[in-house]
């Protein structure tokens, strides 16, 4: 007998937060069981493989139940949070929301199920559609189901049937690259053995299930075993908390280490150098911090760097581009989003400025400035780092000289800009100091050329030891 407890029982599932990701991990809650809840309210603070970002939950209620503590690693998909819904109707099943793929126009539903006033507030996640499901009793050790197969085993229960035997197995449990390498391999995974936590298939399970039989023993009398002497045992690798620390490679720096990863070694790079008098530069930003039209504004090298690479690309299109591997054209973009690379708590990002070509020099000041604040944080938004054409990376504020970056995926050059120093320099025929700085451009060379690299990287350069070209050039 469904009791109205268990009618008015919602979970809220873990929804793609960042356009087809396929985890999240759970890094604060902000509710407890007990806890009364709002529509909209923050309840957690996740962490994709992109950014950091808070989910709301859909609807009012008190918080049931946690289902996973902070620091856990869930699919999205999964149930996160349990909640007692005020008002629920009696005699229903408890009801689950749908995964935030299955998205339905809230014109198209039934007026009952319209959400009243709430908009969607994520990447990925807005009015979703729900489906019946009952959840396991405590204690219970229940495979989970597909919707459809839940609710025809619930009917077949309340119907006094008992669970019917004519009910669709339930899907094997696989992450999305277990499936792929099942698929590759010709391996149908409801004939593979799961040996991993909660019944889900393991790669290494699914390497064992096409791996050849153990050979027939040969007819006739055996040998009894003999056993092996314990010298000739494999070793055992040891860990030494006192003298090693093992940090879980996940989120954002494990992203990024898959996409250095490809990017290295898809796209051939090429990097060039030149070092540059930027005295002028930055007597310039001196001049620029005084301007009333910068007042509340963050000027700083950066900014005229910024806008250098700009009319360096204004003067050599050709730069600003992708490659389209599945077509086999090169795309060339009438348009710059430039990616600022930061180093955030979390591991490097790249936030990107859309349309920075058609900002003014105040103007990009002002969205440089939100962009650094903004990833300090810890909120950039997914969308934000998507997109982007080509990357600063400015290595100098660690005090390097210099480095040989590695290309944004996508992107087709990305410069770095080393630390500026007084430096003994040949000025009007006498050496003197001067502020010196080295540049370097690292450039796909599917895309771009040696002569075409040489020119983006000397128009930079050029515009940094006489910003006067800012207005001749621009």
């Amino acid at each position: 007998m469904t009791t109205m407890t268990q009618a008015s029982v919602r979970e809220f599932k873990m929804p793609d937060v960042g356009e087809g990701l396929t985890e999240a991990e759970i890094l604060k809650w902000y509710v407890q069981p007990g806890d009364t809840v709002t529509d909209g309210q923050v309840v957690c603070e996740v962490e994709t493989a992109k950014a950091a970002v808070e989910l709301p939950i859909p609807y009012d209620g008190v918080v049931r139940e946690l289902h996973f503590p902070e620091g856990t690693t869930v699919d999205v998909g999964t149930a996160i949070i349990a909640v007692d819904v005020a008002g629920g109707a009696g005699g229903a099943t408890p009801v689950a929301e749908a995964p935030a793929q299955a998205q339905v126009p809230a014109e198209k539903q039934p007026e009952e199920a319209k959400p009243q006033g709430r908009q969607p507030v994520l990447v990925g996640y807005g009015v979703a559609a729900s489906s019946t499901k009952r959840r396991p009793r405590k204690g219970a050790d229940v495979p989970p189901q597909e919707p459809s197969t839940a609710a025809q085993a619930l009917q077949s229960e309340l119907n006094g049937h008992g669970p019917a035997a004519a009910v669709k197995p339930p899907r094997p449990l696989a992450k999305p690259p277990v499936r792929k390498l099942a698929k590759d391999l010709g391996v149908d995974l409801a004939t593979v053995t799961p040996t991993g936590p909660d019944g889900i298939i393991t790669r290494e399970d699914v390497h064992a299930a096409v791996a050849p039989p153990a050979p027939a023993p040969e007819p006739g009398p055996q040998p009894a075993p003999v056993a092996a002497p314990a010298a000739t045992s494999a070793p055992v690798a040891t860990y030494d908390a006192a003298r090693e620390t093992r940090i879980p490679v996940k989120g954002v720096r494990k992203a990024t280490a898959a996409a250095m990863v490809g990017s290295a070694f898809t796209a051939p790079h090429v990097t060039e150098f030149v070092t540059v008098d930027v005295t002028r530069t930055m007597k310039l930003v001196e001049e620029l911090k005084q301007d009333r039209e910068f007042a509340g504004l963050r000027v700083n090298p950066l900014l005229l760097i910024s806008k250098a690479l700009l009319v360096a690309i204004k003067r050599n299109p050709e730069v600003n581009a992708s490659w389209d591997e599945a077509a086999q054209e090169i795309v060339r973009k009438h348009y710059v989003n430039l990616g600022i690379a930061a180093a955030t708590p979390r591991g490097l990002i790249v936030p990107n400025i859309k349309d920075a070509h058609t900002k003014t020099l105040p103007q990009l000041a002002g969205a440089l400035g939100e962009l650094v604040s903004t990833a300090k944080e810890g909120k950039t938004s997914p969308a934000a780092m998507q997109g982007g054409t080509v990357t600063i990376t400015n290595v100098g504020v660690f005090g390097v000289d210099t480095g040989t970056p590695i290309l944004n995926p996508g992107e087709s050059a990305i410069l770095a800009v080393g630390a500026i120093k007084l430096q003994p320099w040949v000025h009007k025929g006498k050496v003197k100091p001067r502020q010196v700085t080295t540049l370097a451009l690292s450039f796909d060379h599917r895309l771009v050329d040696g002569e075409l690299g040489s020119k983006v990287l000397a128009d930079v350069a050029a515009i940094l030891e006489q910003p006067k070209r800012l207005i001749s050039w621009a």
